[in-house]
């Protein structure tokens, strides 16, 4: 069984969504308010589908482009040492 803490996430936060896109945190958060990106709210937390990011952007999203997103989001906690 594969264990969850090392897969993907289906999500990011609002602030590395901001640095994908490459806007501030500010404007992130003001697009989500004007529904211009899309975001899922769990209690107060509010999260952006990485699918979302990927339709925004016009990409396809195969399976490498999952990885490479996740590297790029977790900035400095790789998981390979």
């Amino acid at each position: 069984m594969e264990n969850p803490s090392l897969s993907p996430s289906l999500t990011v936060t609002v602030e590395e969504a901001a640095g994908i896109l490459g806007i501030s945190r500010t404007f992130a958060y003001e697009a989500v308010r004007r529904g211009e990106l899309p975001a899922i709210r769990i209690g107060r937390r509010l999260v952006i589908p990485r699918a979302a990011l990927a339709r925004l952007l016009s990409l396809d999203f195969p399976p490498q482009a999952t990885v490479v997103l996740s590297t790029v989001t977790q900035e400095g906690s790789s998981t390979n040492g």
